[in-house]
């Protein structure tokens, strides 16, 4: 059952601060290593455009949307199951937002609260934060981390 997220509901439940200017690819890469371990699939949503115009890192596992305003990751996540139809059913929606859960209702959607989604999330790293990524995870995608890591650090002051 592939999954619908409202990724900034659930950066602060997985010890991420939405205040860190690289929390949405700290995110990314735990619901990579996440949905690479279970199997599953997913789709995160995030308000506003990534800095430089980036889209994020997608992969086999995740696709990564932000959204430019004025629409919202909510509208975004709407306007998803709509086009789903039918299949919506077969679709999980996290996200700690009631309209969006009336939403996901309404089409037979399963709705996930962020806060038990996130606590999938840690059971299935096993709690620890500073491990290494599993084998799952392609080269290329492991590639692809580095660089979006290491762009986002260049022009930051040093400290």
């Amino acid at each position: 059952m592939p999954y619908l997220i409202d990724g900034h509901n659930l950066i602060p439940l997985l010890g991420l601060r939405l205040s860190d200017p690289d929390d949405e690819a700290k995110l990314t890469l735990l619901l990579q290593r996440y949905f690479a371990r279970t199997g599953r699939r997913g789709t995160v949503y995030f308000d506003h455009q990534a800095p430089g115009g980036a889209t994020g890192t997608s992969s086999r596992h995740l696709a990564v949307r932000f959204i430019a305003p004025p629409r919202s990751a909510d509208d975004a996540i709407c306007a998803h199951l709509s086009r789903l139809r039918g299949e919506a059913r077969n679709w999980s929606v996290v996200s700690n937002d009631q309209a969006i859960r009336r939403a996901a209702e309404r089409v037979g959607a399963r709705w996930l609260s962020a806060t038990a989604f996130a606590a999938e999330v840690r059971a299935a790293h096993g709690g620890s934060e500073g491990e290494k990524p599993e084998a799952s995870l392609s080269p290329d995608d492991l590639a692809e981390f580095e660089r979006l890591f290491r762009d986002g650090k260049q022009g930051k002051p040093s400290s």
